[in-house]
């Protein structure tokens, strides 16, 4: 890597990245308004449609596992590009499916090339000052978190005025128009020496290593798992008795979330002068609260926007904490250290749907919401655990 490139000064090119990570990520989220509509146009049960959310997030931790990694060995300016490229492949399968099986199949692999995103995050991280490295990972998470909740809103737009199948339509043409920006402005940096099954062995040395990388990564899996049972259970409470609200609405409801999202770039800011304890402690409390609020969502449309604004602030705090924290744990290796803290966030995700899912068939919302409780409180042990680390590290 080159000792004096700082990506930082470019803002254009930030920008581009920071949308291509919303892009990305957005891809695993378009069906989450839809279901009702989906199930219509399919004649499906609408648990079958919501297990598309499921599906995308284990395509996306299994492509975290095995693509991502691959990130330190190759020429990134070429390899960042070819990923966006597959997952508009997958974009289009999903707008031409006639069945909720090609659904299923473009979704996989839209969400699996997707990750796309997790490449330029450490890409990043190496081509700026490492001063400014929390305000770059701020930036474009929230780049991205922006894009997971507006890709909710406009699928619910583009299915109320047209069709459901016009989201993937357009992120898949968006998706190739941004590969072809960043193929010509990626800076080239050097990678590692190292063959395919050296990155799988090194990984399993970094968990070993590193314990502070296997909490953190747990912390994030619990707390992203919380998250994602309202990905998995929004349709099905709005769009039901009391509410009966169309795909656009369910969709728009999502647009109160970008406010937490964009506080990811201030978060970062403070992440940098090392507060990243405190900030997880503040996301914590947030995405307690958050679940207080969505218990009485049940009945107040109200009620349930505030918790769902809550919970996306909540899951910024802690998800730019933990970047904050194992993007500096081994400078040499931050593809293989953000393959394994989000394999292990997607893992969550995808636990999350189908928990989700399966709380909402055996106890509704209200177990839903118990079943969300339970994983913030998971994700406090660790966060303690990961306090004891510190404390027992600088004592010995």
């Amino acid at each position: 890597m080159q000792k004096d490139l700082d990506i930082s000064q470019d803002k254009a090119l930030l920008w581009l990245m920071a949308i291509a990570c919303g892009l990305c990520a957005g891809t695993n989220y378009y069906c989450q308004p839809l279901v009702s509509s989906i199930q219509a146009y399919f004649q499906v049960p609408e648990s079958q449609v919501a297990l598309t959310v499921t599906f995308a997030q284990v395509a996306y931790a299994l492509g975290l596992l095995f693509i991502v990694p691959i990130g330190d060995i190759v020429n990134k300016t070429k390899f960042i590009p070819l990923l966006m490229l597959l997952a508009s492949v997958g974009l289009f399968i999903s707008a031409l499916s006639n069945n909720i099986y090609l659904l299923w199949f473009g979704t996989i692999v839209a969400s699996l090339f997707s990750v796309a995103a997790q490449v330029l995050i450490p890409f990043a991280t190496m081509a700026v000052k490492a001063e400014k490295t929390g305000q770059v990972i701020g930036f474009l998470m929230s780049g991205l978190l922006v894009g997971i909740l507006l890709s909710t809103s406009i699928a619910g737009v583009l299915s109320e005025l047209w069709h459901w199948k016009m989201i993937y339509v357009l992120s898949g043409s968006l998706m190739l128009v941004l590969a072809f920006l960043l193929k010509s402005r990626l800076p080239y940096l050097l990678r590692l020496n190292l063959s395919y099954l050296d990155i799988f062995r090194s990984m399993g040395s970094l968990l070993q290593q590193e314990p502070r990388l296997v909490l953190r990564s747990l912390i994030g899996g619990c707390c992203f798992a919380a998250m994602s049972i309202l990905f998995s259970t929004i349709a099905l409470l709005l769009t039901q008795k009391p509410f009966y609200l169309s795909d656009i609405w369910v969709g728009l409801i999502t647009l109160v979330g970008v406010f937490g999202a964009l506080s990811s770039s201030y978060l970062g800011r403070f992440a940098d002068r090392g507060r990243t304890q405190l900030l997880t402690l503040l996301g914590l409390t947030t995405l307690a609260s958050s679940w207080a609020l969505l218990y009485g969502g049940a009945v107040s449309l109200l009620s349930y926007i505030l918790g769902y604004a809550l919970i996306n602030l909540g899951l910024a705090m802690v998800h730019t904490a933990n970047q904050g924290i194992v993007f500096r744990l081994r400078p040499d290796a931050k593809s293989r250290i953000n393959s394994i803290y989000m394999t292990t966030y997607f893992i969550g995700g995808a636990c999350g749907s189908a928990l989700g899912v399966f709380s909402w068939q055996h106890g509704g919302w209200y177990m839903s919401c118990l079943a969300g409780l339970v994983l913030v409180g998971c994700a406090a042990l660790f966060a303690l655990l990961d306090q004891h680390y510190i404390k027992f590290r600088h004592s010995a």
